[in-house]
């Protein structure tokens, strides 16, 4: 169940794992028992105090991660943030070793026409 949201906070929240995978197989679970997908999302997220958009995109990601659909899976994604990150990174780095380059290869001149 969500916890109590404080008056003046906003209301977005962080949900475990756990509940995530929970909502997931409740979903999972009333569509076999209904033989249908329609309004499985909306039944779940009210019975749970959550989302529907949020449920929605668990479910569709559990999907993608499970292979039942295609798109990028949750580890591919991670590690796209993660290679994406070390390129800002290292052009960060690179930009600074030019500079240094510039700045040290100037002031060589200056001290080799003297």
């Amino acid at each position: 169940m969500p916890k109590e949201q404080s008056p003046g906070k906003p209301t977005t929240r962080r949900y475990s794992a756990e509940e995530k995978a929970a909502a997931v197989r409740m979903v999972r679970t009333l569509r076999t028992e209904l033989g249908s997908e329609h309004g499985t999302i909306q039944r779940v997220a009210g019975q749970l105090g959550y989302g529907v958009e949020s449920v929605r995109s668990w479910v569709r990601q559990a999907d993608i991660d499970e292979g039942y659909t295609p798109g990028v899976s949750t580890v591919d994604a991670r590690r796209i943030r993660e290679l994406e990150q070390e390129n800002r990174e290292l052009k960060r780095a690179n930009e600074i070793l030019k500079r240094a380059a510039s700045f040290f290869g100037a002031e060589l001149d200056r001290q080799h026409k003297k």
